[in-house]
């Protein structure tokens, strides 16, 4: 470790004091006064608006930023006697480090720009459909996943079966939607399973769907590009085989770096890149030509950015904001929460319509209210069965206190 990074690293550690492996996480996650410590680890937002729009992209911390700069400012310099030489093995170990945080094999993982291109190597590459088969998804896939699948439909000649999720929704709700789904559709062959929805923030439960698909001969391509960082899973344990992540969202890693994976037994089902040569590796199936060296190297320092604030702390946080605001307007006659109480079925980020308004274009209205007269800062989407709505995405480091400020706000909108 060079002496700037150390330093670096070390005044991070100790302006955040961290007690988070041997604090309780539930309890963690009500202390506003080490929450606090951890915001001011990051550059204080514009003032004046609270941002619970952070679902786009986590910042870095000031710490993990700074070593970004000194990466950036090396490649820069050095050019090609850096990335042609010693950068090679650099991002060799950052990958392997990536590898051990989610539990697979370094050759099951590949670096790319993120989420949207993992899903992209992904269904593109999917080799294993034939005239006659069919794919599926659903309303709360995201919106380029489902043009991918209506694409890649097109392109090799098969059909679509689109159906919409319950809602409200419970884990057995969801899974007998699939069930049906399957069940009306013999000839399914893959399908896309978001694991925390960017529409609503719901939670599937990715396991049993997994395991319901896989007894009908149905392979599940999983774009979990919100969960990670955001709650705590494996995809071992999931049964999962085909994976897109996003490091850019809620690990805090610089913009543009995602992973694609593919249990190994599998990597043959997705084929190479065009601008590949016949090869048995992953990285053949995710051709980047030359990338951001300084991005993909910082991994390794966000990473360790996430476990010092703990993993399991921040996801504790994250569903205690959130019901902080959701549980307590869960009764209210105009206020429709799009989630569950269940945590299983939700994180931290989760969505919500006024009664009767349910256009994209009153939803974009509503956004502008909350900012304009409140100085809330959230987004719409729209694409949801049963209507376009507000998505509510608050960061670890947003207080009690802003989400008490959404609950007036709403209050007196909806009355």
């Amino acid at each position: 470790m060079t002496p700037s990074r150390r330093a670096v690293l070390s005044a991070g550690a100790t302006a955040l004091a961290v007690p988070a492996k041997a604090a309780d996480p539930s309890a963690l996650a009500r202390d506003e006064a080490h929450w606090a410590r951890v915001a001011a680890l990051y550059d204080i937002p514009p003032p004046g608006v609270i941002q619970l729009e952070n679902g786009q992209f986590g910042a870095m911390t000031r710490a993990v930023r700074a070593i970004y700069e000194q990466k950036l400012a090396k490649v820069n310099r050095e050019t090609s006697l850096y990335t042609r030489r010693a950068a090679l093995g650099e991002v060799q170990a950052v990958r392997a480090k990536a590898a051990a945080f989610l539990g697979v094999g370094v050759d099951e993982i590949a670096f790319t720009r993120g989420g949207t291109e993992s899903m992209l190597v992904l269904i593109a590459g999917y080799n294993r459909l034939k005239p006659g088969d069919a794919l599926l998804y659903a309303d709360l896939d995201y919106d380029s996943m489902q043009v991918g699948m209506d694409s890649l439909a097109r392109l090799r000649g098969v059909r679509v079966v689109k159906f919409d999720l319950p809602e409200p929704a419970t884990k057995q709700a969801l899974i007998d939607a699939y069930d049906r789904a399957l069940k009306a559709n013999p000839d399914v062959r893959m399908m896309l399973l978001t694991h925390l929805s960017h529409r609503t923030g719901l939670i599937p439960p990715v396991k049993e769907i997994t395991a319901l698909a896989k007894s009908r001969g149905v392979d599940v391509l999983l774009d979990c590009g919100h969960a990670l960082g955001q709650t705590e899973f494996s995809l071992r344990e999931m049964g999962v085989e085909f994976a897109g992540l996003n490091l850019h969202k809620w690990i805090g890693s610089p913009l543009g770096v995602g992973l694609v994976y593919i249990r190994k037994d599998r990597i043959p089902d997705i084929e190479v890149s065009i601008l590949e040569g016949p090869s048995d590796r992953i990285e053949a199936r995710a051709h980047l030509g030359t990338v951001s060296y300084a991005s993909v190297l910082t991994v390794s320092d966000a990473l360790d950015a996430h476990a010092a604030v703990g993993p399991a702390a921040k996801a504790r946080r994250l569903l205690f904001l959130r019901d902080r605001w959701a549980e307590t307007l869960r009764d209210h006659p105009r206020v429709q929460v799009l989630t569950p109480p269940d945590p299983t079925l939700h994180a931290g980020m989760t969505s919500f319509r006024i009664a009767g308004q349910t256009t994209l274009a009153q939803a974009q209205a509503l956004k502008t209210l909350l900012l304009d007269r409140h100085r809330i800062f959230t987004i719409e989407r729209g694409g949801v069965a049963k209507g376009a709505c507000i998505r509510v995405s608050p960061s670890f480091v947003n207080s009690a206190d802003q989400m008490d400020a959404l609950v007036a706000a709403l209050k007196v909108i909806a009355s």
